[in-house]
C-alpha cells in the first residue's frame, strides 16, 4: 500500500508515502512520484494514477531514481508540505 496514516505523539495523522525521486534540481527540495493502482468500481479494471510532491530534503541526499519514503508537514513554502523521511532504496545512477 502506498499510503499509511500513522498517529504522531499529539495524535496528529501524519500522511506517508513511497515514490521515485524524478527531480533534485533545486536546493533542498526533490519531486517524487508517486504512483498508485485504483480498480474500478463497475468494471474491475486496474488502472494508474500518479502525482508529484514537493518535498523537503534537508541533507540534499536524494538524486533522482532514488525510490523514497515521503510524510506530511507543516506548509515550508508554497508547494511543500512534505519531507523526506528515508532513503529506501539509492539509484544505480
Amino acid at each position: 500500500r502506498a499510503v499509511s496514516l500513522v498517529r504522531d505523539g499529539g495524535g496528529v495523522r501524519m500522511r506517508r508515502f513511497i515514490g521515485k525521486v524524478v527531480s533534485d534540481k533545486m536546493e533542498k527540495t526533490v519531486v517524487v512520484m508517486v504512483e498508485k493502482f485504483k480498480k474500478h468500481p463497475a468494471y474491475g479494471k486496474f488502472t494508474r494514477h500518479r502525482k508529484k510532491f514537493y518535498a523537503h530534503d534537508e541533507a540534499e541526499a536524494c538524486k533522482s531514481g532514488d525510490k523514497v519514503r515521503i510524510e506530511s508537514s507543516r506548509p515550508l513554502s508554497k508547494l511543500k508540505r512534505w519531507k523526506v523521511a528515508e532513503i529506501l532504496e539509492k539509484s544505480s545512477r
